[in-house]
């Protein structure tokens, strides 16, 4: 059985694509790689931040569903996402920048080993940055070139995702047989599973958590998160895999970034597996990508009848020069 090798990306829900986009470009330094719609609900922006080229396992997404309330917290929830920085300094030089900008963190911490720094954005979504000083495992990707954050401290891909199940028992069992992860720590609730290459970008901390009161999906929550897999064969077994554990299955799903298949492996808690390619770069210019509502060739023919629904948002960067931002520390 080919593994999995490593979180490909995590979806979310935002109340405000235009917020997100300014949060996430000139607060976090990510680069957008795509604005597109959701191909299931047209009239929703679908927006991809991730690193200089659009790698496969430094993508976070957002849906704006229009009229969504805001989620509420709490157990059986993909509950926090991670992003990847290169050193433990890195960390310091982003309390002075969250500080200076009014992000609300909670200071640098250490779990399993790793310096930690918890923070949210403007919808109460949860985050961490990571640091990769004495990481070992699947490589991260490249920072963007040309954002606001000086390279030696950005953001390069993800980290691990943080899970919170009020069965644990299940939800080990699904980590271990189906996924085929492997436990290799504990803190308290907090239990680190590890899969495919490894380390930072290979990792999934699941919480035993029963007695938050349920979650509920909406704005400000996960959506899914997925995992990379080589190609389509390799997909496929992933696919026939999830049915002999009598989980249902959407099949195979043609996104045109990347191909895919989803499972709802426990209450609320929807896997997604998902090709490293064809990516990002395609069908748009690398010096001008996410400046364009970019369409799937299945839904170019409705691009007049979606243009009219959705509101334009203006992300050109490629006329503007980002200066890189070091926040009191040496540059």
């Amino acid at each position: 059985m080919n593994h999995v090798k490593g979180i490909h990306h995590v979806t979310a829900i935002t109340s405000s694509a235009e917020k997100n986009y300014d949060f996430f470009t000139n607060v976090l330094g990510m680069r957008l790689v795509k604005k597109t719609v959701n191909q299931d609900d047209i009239q929703t922006y679908h927006l991809f931040f991730a690193d200089d080229k659009g790698s496969a396992g430094t993508d976070m997404t957002f849906f704006d569903f229009p009229g969504i309330p805001k989620g509420v917290h709490g157990t059986n929830e993909i509950a926090k996402t991670s992003f990847r920085v290169p050193t433990d300094e890195a960390l310091t030089y982003w309390v002075r920048r969250f500080d200076r900008l009014g992000v609300k963190h909670e200071g640098i911490t250490e779990q399993f080993g790793k310096k930690t720094l918890s923070f949210i954005d403007f919808d109460e979504q949860a985050y961490q940055l990571i640091s990769d000083e004495f990481n070992v495992g699947i490589a991260s990707g490249e920072p963007w070139q040309n954002g606001p954050i000086p390279l030696e401290y950005a953001i390069t891909g993800l980290g691990p995702i943080f899970i919170r199940v009020a069965d644990f028992t299940y939800f080990k069992q699904v980590m271990e047989q189906v996924m085929l992860f492997k436990e290799i720590g504990q803190e308290g609730d907090a239990h680190l599973f590890e899969g495919g290459e490894g380390g930072n970008g290979a990792q999934v901390i699941v919480i035993h958590d029963e007695t938050s009161p349920q979650a509920r999906q909406g704005f400000g929550t996960v959506h899914h998160v997925a995992f990379r897999v080589d190609d389509r064969s390799v997909l496929d077994e992933w696919t026939a895999r999830l049915q002999q554990f009598g989980l249902p299955t959407s099949g195979y799903v043609d996104r045109f970034f990347f191909e895919s298949s989803y499972a709802r492996v426990a209450p609320q808690i929807l896997f997604e597996w998902a090709t490293d390619g064809p990516g990002f770069m395609g069908d748009e210019p690398y010096e001008t990508v996410g400046e364009k509502l970019s369409l799937p060739p299945f839904l170019e023919a409705k691009r007049e009848q979606i243009e009219a629904m959705v509101r334009p948002i203006d992300t050109v960067r490629s006329t503007k020069t980002f200066e890189k931002e070091y926040e009191g520390m040496k540059s």
